[in-house]
């Protein structure tokens, strides 16, 4: 039971990151290349997490065919989640400046709630990665968290922004974002607990997937924003983040 708490910290504190994102929209307008280059160094990290960690760990300990499939599955799954979500207002939910499905609709509100449940999509294969890592006994993976919480303020940031736009309350605002910070908790608890007896294989296809959907979702919203505010400079900013992470993950190893 410790660990599943332990667990459901660390995803909080992941999760966490949407409410100070949300918080900086609600007080201050940050400079959109600002916000896109700490999403392009999230992405580095993220980029490194999912080669060094993620599958590196699955193929460890379930081999090739367990680690494919899930790698595969989990970026299926995403995919088809997010042209979901997409489709009702969410495509830009990591956009640091204003979303143009909403200009070009009038459909802030709705968009804006999209925008929540995709930003549940995007946290929920990270979350699990982190209650799966501490099931080794050797701690949470600070690279994990790290890349979770660098990719989350902006997205908290450019939804609530939207969401103050469409004249909801700080109650509303900091409820939704709130709510999925303990969701994410949760996730990483549950994570945790249900992959406590699985077998190795087992682990390596969870641990797979959530690889699959975290680097499906990167190449899907997170670097195209990233790219369009930062433009000639991303990929330096985010090969900064890489070798941070790739440190880190070595030096802690």
């Amino acid at each position: 039971m410790q660990g599943a708490l332990v667990a459901g910290f660390w995803g909080l504190l992941g999760g966490s990151a949407l409410v100070l994102g949300a918080a900086i929209a609600w007080v201050a307008t940050l400079p959109q290349r600002l916000i896109a280059a700490i999403m392009a160094v999230g992405a580095g990290v993220l980029i490194s997490a999912v080669a060094f960690d993620l599958m590196d760990e699955a193929y460890r300990q379930g081999g090739f065919t367990a680690t494919a499939t899930g790698f595969l599955g989990g970026a299926l799954a995403y995919t088809i989640a997010n042209i979901i979500v997409s489709r009702r207002g969410a495509r830009h939910r990591k956009r640091s400046g204003s979303n143009p499905d909403e200009r070009q609709h009038g459909a802030v509100e709705s968009s804006g709630a999209a925008i929540a449940i995709g930003a549940l999509l995007d946290g929920i294969p990270e979350s699990v990665v982190i209650g799966i890592s501490l099931l080794d006994g050797r701690g949470v993976d600070a690279v994990t968290v790290a890349a979770v919480f660098l990719s989350n303020v902006p997205e908290g940031l450019s939804s609530a922004a939207g969401m103050k736009r469409a004249g909801r309350s700080a109650r509303y605002v900091f409820g939704v974002w709130g709510g999925i910070a303990l969701a994410s908790g949760v996730a990483a608890m549950i994570g945790n607990v249900a992959l406590a007896g699985a077998t190795p294989g087992m682990i390596a296809a969870i641990t797979a997937l959530a690889a699959g959907a975290i680097l499906a979702m990167l190449v899907d919203t997170m670097i195209p924003e990233a790219t369009e505010a930062t433009h000639d400079y991303s990929g330096l900013i985010a090969v900064s983040g890489f070798l941070l992470a790739f440190v880190l993950s070595k030096s802690g190893g």
